[in-house]
């Protein structure tokens, strides 16, 4: 099998990507968008996060997606892909509040539909980029990137924290 698009530091566009590839699988596949108010989010396992921490990165936002209890993370060191009972564990490993994930919970169909970056959340003041951007072109036109990632913000898809994720999980036969 070969590997699915990525780009680091792009995991929006990655998983835009990854949603609709059938190496996925059969079922119901749903997007996650992990942010919080503060927008530092403690990961842990992730290829950027440093070894002498178990590969622990704080991010403003991640994204990743679900399909029958299997997690997608592109960026996670836990394998590919990663069991949801191994993967939220080993992931937040019960961060404290300032650093506790919130999650989007959408429709992976929504997701393609409604997402659109621009990459201007990647630019420096003066134009360039942050991490270099993926080789394919943008994706959609103009950027809603931002308001996925504002939880404030209700829709689309529901907007829980890790056990209210796992309380939806399970309440939807997952």
């Amino acid at each position: 099998m070969s590997a699915p698009a990525y780009c680091p530091f792009y995991c929006e566009e990655n998983i835009w990507h990854l949603a609709a590839d059938p190496r996925v699988g059969e079922g119901t596949r749903r997007v996650l968008v992990i942010s919080n108010p503060e927008r530092r989010v403690a990961l842990w396992n992730q290829r950027a996060g440093s070894d002498d921490d178990d590969g622990l990165v704080v991010w403003d936002y991640h994204v990743v997606l679900l399909c029958e209890m299997r997690v997608w993370d592109l960026d996670t060191t836990l394998g590919l892909p990663s069991p949801a009972s191994v993967y939220f564990p080993h992931t937040f490993r019960g961060a404290p509040a300032p650093f506790a994930p919130q999650f989007r919970v959408m429709d992976a169909a929504e997701y393609r539909r409604v997402f659109a970056s621009d990459r201007r959340h990647m630019r420096e003041p003066g134009g360039g980029f942050v991490r270099e951007p993926p080789a394919w072109p943008p994706i959609g036109e103009g950027h809603v990137l931002e308001q996925l990632i504002d939880l404030a913000v209700p829709e689309p898809g529901v907007i829980v924290d890790l056990p209210g994720l796992v309380g939806l999980l399970k309440a939807t036969g997952e």
